[in-house]
This record gives C-alpha cells, structure tokens and sequence, in this order.
C-alpha cells in the first residue's frame, strides 16, 4: 500500500480540529505538538513495522492516545474546552470523552467549526488563509511562505498572530446557529476564493501553478456545501469556479514544466469531470437573485469549457461579463482581461486602446502577463519592435522559470 502525497497533511488538517476542540483554541500550541508527535510516530513505526490496513485509523489513535497523556499531565495547569470542561478535568471521564469526540462521524464537522475559526473577523484576508493553509490543509511555516512568495519570518509572525487571535476565542465557532454562520460565510467564501487564486494564478518562485492549493481550496469549499447553511448560491458559484477552472490544469502546464496559456492548450487534455461538476454547481447557483462576483467569474469560466477552441469562443457575452464584473470590482486585472476578450471580439487595436484606458494601470507594471498582452496584440497590428520591447518588459517581470521560457519563446519568433 502507497499512501498519497498529500496523507499527511490532509490527516493532520483532521487531528487539529478534532484536538482543537477537544482542548480548545487556548491551547493550540499543544495541538500542534500532538500533531507533530503522532505523525512523527506513524513514520517510525511505519518504517519499522510496515504500513498499517488503516493508516489514517492509526494516525487518528496514536493523536488520541497523544491527547490523552496530555489532558491527564495538564490538566491542573490548564485550562481546557469550555464545552467539556468538567469531564475533562474527571481522571474517570476523560479516556470515554475523548473517544466519544474523535469518533469519525464528528470529524468532518469539527473541520467545518475549525475553517469558521479561522476566518475570524479580527484576521486580515491573508492571515485567514495563512492559518486555513497551516491547520486545516497541514502546510508548515515553510510551505506556507512558498506558496504565498513571502519570506518565512513574516509569514512566522502572521501566523503567530492569528494564533493569538483564535485563541482569544478559546473554543471552535459554533456552526450550528445559522445568523453566525451566514455572518462569517462570505469571509470564509473570500478566504478559499483566494486560496484556490493562490495556486491557479499565483505565479509562485518555482511555478506558475500549485495544484496542491486548488484541490485544497476544491476540498474546503466541498465541505462548506456538505452543510445546510453552507449551499448558498455563492458558495455554489465559487465551487462552480474552481472546478470549471481546475479542468484547465491539465493542459496549462506540461510534463516538463512549460506553461501554455488558454489560446494554445490542446482542449482534450481538459478535465471533463471538473467541467461537469463545474456546470452542475454553476446551474445550482442560479436558483437566486443575487449575483456576485463568484457567480460572474464562473460563467466566464462556463463559457470557456462550453467552447471547443478560441476562435469558437463566445467573446461578445464575456465582454459584457468582463463589464458587470468591473461594476462590482473596479480591478485592473479585470479591466486587463476585459481588453482582451475584446481583442477577440472586435480586433487587436480596439483591444490595445482598451488596455490603455485601465484605470490603475501602474498596479499592472510587475505583472508580466500584462506586457505580453500588450506583446501579442502590437504582433498582430505589425508592430514588431514595439512587440519585441513589450515582451521584455515581461521577460523582466516574469516570476518563475516557466513563465521566463514562455516569454523568450515569444521573443525568439519576433527576431525570426
């Protein structure tokens, strides 16, 4: 038996919720350190004894009998989870207590408590997802930093500090009232719209993409709509989103690391599972009136997967998604994307008048892909050197390897 690459952190995402509420938030730092404990167990045991028929079973005892041990040293020095605090602090109550709150029917809703946590009003966006990235998808400080292109001692701070704030809050958020629930939702929502963002678009140091961030943000968002109060059409909408995107992953970057940008990927390689669930979830979202950026943004994306090619594409209704989207969210990269469906749709120069009208247009000049649109279309209208000099301008921004060779690519076939 081989486990996945991902076993571990997707198990200790479970052990820290369950142990978080069996010891409350205040407590957080021994959370860790029976995570870290039971899974440096598994690997010593493991190695010697071979893989058990139930790895995460193993895993889930040896954190409970971990959480055990502590609750009977700790507790007349601390002070542990409000909710079972009485049994916890009984020598006869707390070995069928604990058994009792890691049964696995409770797991998945305490996840659910722990995600609530951790979009914790007081926490700006990136500590929200910072956290949701350490406790409940495993990342340490390390890959953390990685994934968000930020050095490891700030993103030890940020945590630390969100750290303090949850623990301030000592228990788990109540899920089960729904006005608190639909009050934290949307930052919740905006937390794994970001996290998926993260690994899609977030052009990391070694890669333009991180699967790993998208099928975490694809797990997280499936767990919000497990629960009642979770399927609302805007978490339907961003469920839709990541999944008619994720379909794309396959062909936006090859097997030796090259990436391809939508006009070029060959449409067979797509995901046709992520492009049903994709469309059933965005048909799901439409059941209300409200109409948010998520729900926007998925049916461009619904367009895309609905065309066999480019030139087949549905440019005229994207254009005017690209405008409602900007009604709601005056961003430049929106505006950027909206100029160049409208390349598609009316030409190049209307597409490059358009991209000199962004408003904010100096938020763009780091962001390589915004000089190779303006690259691409002054090729088409013929204006090689300007063409050329846009492309290094990218070249010079470019944030990975991939990106760099993309570019060159580019520049190599206007010096033909």
């Amino acid at each position: 038996m081989e486990l996945p690459d991902h076993f571990f952190r997707h198990e200790s995402g479970r052990i820290v919720a369950t142990l978080s509420k069996i010891f409350g938030l205040q407590n957080i730092d021994l959370v860790e350190d029976a995570v870290q404990d039971a899974c440096g167990r598994a690997l010593e045991v493991w190695s010697r004894r071979g893989m058990p028929e139930n790895p995460s079973g193993w895993l889930m005892a040896a954190a409970k009998n971990r959480a055990v041990d502590i609750l009977r040293r700790e507790r007349r020095l601390r002070t542990f989870s409000s909710e079972y605090g009485r049994l916890l602090n009984s020598e006869w109550t707390i070995g069928s207590l604990v058994d009792e709150l890691t049964d696995p029917d409770a797991i998945k809703y305490d996840q659910l408590r722990l995600m609530f946590s951790c979009g914790h009003p007081r926490l700006l966006e990136e500590a929200q997802v910072a956290i949701m990235l350490h406790y409940l998808c495993g990342f340490s400080i390390k890959e953390v930093a990685q994934a968000y292109v930020s050095g490891v001692a700030a993103v030890d701070k940020r945590i630390t500090r969100s750290k303090k704030v949850l623990a301030s809050s000592g228990t788990l958020f109540d899920v089960t009232q729904r006005t608190d629930f639909e009050e934290r939702l949307p930052v919740v929502n905006r937390a794994l719209y970001l996290l998926f963002n993260q690994g899609y678009h977030g052009g990391s140091q070694e890669s333009p993409v991180q699967p790993l961030l998208c099928r975490e943000a694809i797990r997280l968002v499936g767990m919000l709509l497990d629960n009642p109060f979770g399927r609302t059409t805007e978490t339907y909408a961003l469920a839709a989103l990541m999944h008619l995107h994720a379909a794309r992953l396959p062909a936006k970057l090859s097997a030796s690391g090259e990436l391809t940008l939508l006009a070029d990927q060959d449409r067979s390689l797509w995901d046709l599972g992520h492009v049903q669930a994709g469309m059933e979830l965005l048909a799901r979202s439409s059941s209300g009136q409200a109409l948010t950026e998520f729900h926007i943004e998925a049916l461009i994306a619904g367009v895309h997967a609905s065309a066999g090619d480019i030139a087949s594409t549905d440019w005229r209704t994207i254009v005017e998604l690209y405008d409602a989207l900007l009604r709601l969210n005056l961003s430049p990269v929106i505006a950027l994307n909206r100029a160049i469906a409208i390349s598609q749709s009316e030409g190049p120069e209307r597409g490059l008048e358009e991209i000199g009208q962004i408003i904010d247009a100096d938020r763009l000049q780091g962001y390589p892909f915004y000089w190779a649109a303006i690259g691409e279309l002054q090729a088409l209208v013929q204006r090689s050197d300007d063409a050329k000099e846009s492309f290094e301008r990218a070249h010079a921004v470019a944030r990975n390897p991939a990106e760099r060779v993309l570019i060159q690519s580019r520049i190599e076939t206007l010096t033909k």
